[in-house]
């Protein structure tokens, strides 16, 4: 029996949104399951899927919160390059 983990970020897919809808949920949970069944022959009834939505204030990258690196990201395409 596979379990398998996504971790998404509760962001959306628009700006205006904060988290995956249900419908994008569900071809997420419908596509990695027939993976599962078209590479591993798993059957569809036996594969679990879990969703992870993790809010914005618990990931980073580049060694920062997210929200000081886009902020940093911003800043550098607002400075013309010298040259």
């Amino acid at each position: 029996m596979p379990i398998v983990t996504i971790q998404v970020t509760r962001e959306g897919t628009a700006p205006e949104r904060e988290s995956v809808s249900a419908s994008e949920k569900a071809a997420l949970i419908k596509g990695v399951s027939e993976v599962l069944l078209d590479v591993l022959n798993k059957p569809l009834e036996s594969t679990y899927v879990v969703i992870e939505e993790v809010d914005l204030e618990n990931w980073g990258w580049g060694g920062l919160p997210t929200t000081e690196y886009r902020r940093l990201l911003a800043q550098e395409r607002e400075i013309p390059p010298k040259g």
